[in-house]
């Protein structure tokens, strides 16, 4: 959408490109529960406004360079829907695309109602990109459905609801969702007593669902008081109510998970945590990561500006990649100049390391060379082939390394016959420290 009025006209307005914003469902709370079209959006969005419950989803997604707000005020209390509009609605009029990330289902929780109208009236183009809602997620994680046997539906309801007809919940094939329910378990159990229901009828409580904090209590609408009296369970979460709960006993999956509640502590490279992490989630764990070095810039960007410049005019014959960083060393760098992949084209790529060669095939550069076996630089060193000066018009090979790096690589290819050009394309530091939740975690 476009503003502005006509050239020549006095009082004549720059025109103004609003940026597409995008309403996007985060899910309950697994982070792979996020649909395709919410990852994509992400990974697109020049900036993100995200309910403090999702930032986490957000981070694991968003593009390096796009900016991340927080919905939440300096108080650390959540922003309201007016509030948060106009983050988003400021934005949008810079020309930005922004994905508006909302925890749960826009949807189910009136959500989009608010924020789609005033975005229709700020007249600010959107789209809504809905997702997993609570209710149905939480439940199938849990270990139940929401129908099945002689259940044939289900209501859902807010446990806040003031105006609630409790007699009108009360039936034998009817599951009730009570959402933000948790806290107030043994309240909605007294009230469907009070009006007919059987103290036996199974009941479910479920909070931080989705999640591998998730924890699930069960019993009856008579005993879930008791049960819940001595809980120190806490967080946001669903109340579920009908015979559909006893079928947890055999169905449950995710909170009998090997790993199920354990904190591992994973340190790694700041941005750079690999495969381990989905795994270890997979099997139930809380991965705790912690950043022991960080990857910043070489000081003096001379050596690796000469080397960009001579990787595009031809000066090389190849380039060898060694590790992630110096994949992301040179693509960061190539596009300060406006270039991509196509820069590569008549250099032979080698690369050693699984992650490194997945890191360039996604930039659009598939190596020529690669170890067949270990991936170690000693394997890339047997692959290499000699220097042939009748069949090689160039002898100089191109390596982007850390500071720190060892000389194995390019004195083995010294001795090949090729003349190496060592270049430090980007620097380990110390990183920060973790999050005092973390230091706290290490100290217990």
């Amino acid at each position: 959408m476009t503003t502005g009025t006509t050239p020549g006209n006095p009082k004549a307005r720059r025109k103004v490109t609003l940026g597409p914003v995008s309403l996007v469902a985060a899910g309950p709370g697994d982070p792979d529960l996020l649909t395709l079209r919410a990852v994509a959006l992400l990974r697109e969005a020049d900036v993100i406004v995200a309910d403090v419950d999702v930032v986490a989803i957000a981070e694991t997604y968003r593009r390096a360079d796009a900016q991340m707000i927080s919905a939440v005020g300096s108080d650390g209390i959540p922003l309201d829907h007016a509030d948060r509009v106009k983050l988003v609605v400021e934005a949008a009029r810079e020309g930005k695309e922004v994905v508006r990330l909302i925890a749960g289902d826009p949807v189910v929780d009136g959500t989009l109602l608010h924020e789609a109208a005033a975005l229709r009236k700020a007249k600010v183009p959107f789209e809504v990109a809905p997702g997993v809602s609570d209710v149905t997620g939480i439940p199938a994680y849990a270990g139940f459905g929401l129908t099945g046997g002689r259940t044939r539906q289900f209501r859902v309801v807010d446990a806040h609801d003031t105006e609630l007809v409790w007699e009108d919940l009360i039936h034998p094939r009817v599951t009730v969702v009570f959402l933000n329910g948790a806290d107030r378990a043994a309240e909605i159990a007294s009230r469907l007593i009070a009006v007919g229901a059987e103290a036996k009828t199974p009941i479910a409580i479920t909070r931080r669902g989705t999640t591998v904090d998730q924890r699930t209590l069960a019993g009856t609408l008579g005993d879930i008081g008791a049960i819940t009296k001595g809980s120190k369970q806490a967080g946001h979460g669903i109340v579920v109510v009908g015979d559909v709960v006893s079928q947890r006993e055999k169905l449950d999956w995710f909170e009998v998970k090997s790993l199920f509640g354990w904190r591992v502590l994973i340190p790694r490279t700041q941005d750079q945590a690999g495969p381990i992490l989905s795994l270890l989630r997979r099997h139930g764990a809380v991965p705790m990561e912690v950043a022991t070095i960080s990857v910043e810039p070489p000081r003096t960007p001379q050596q690796i500006d000469r080397a960009i410049h001579g990787l595009v005019s031809g000066r090389y014959e190849w380039i060898g990649f060694t590790s992630v960083n110096a994949v992301r060393a040179i693509r960061e760098k190539l596009s300060e100049y406006g270039l991509d992949a196509r820069s590569f084209a008549g250099l032979k790529v080698a690369a050693v390391g699984e992650s490194t060669i997945a890191s360039l095939i996604e930039f659009g550069v598939r190596p020529d060379l690669m170890p067949e076996g270990d991936q170690t630089t000693s394997a890339l060193l047997e692959d290499w082939p000699l220097y042939d000066s009748l069949t090689d018009p160039i002898n100089r090979v191109f390596l982007p390394r850390a500071d720190i790096a060892t000389d194995t690589l390019a004195a083995g290819l010294a001795e090949l016959g090729w003349e190496v050009e060592d270049v430090t394309a980007y620097r380990t530091v110390r990183a920060a420290p973790p999050a005092a939740e973390t230091r706290e975690a290490i100290k217990t």
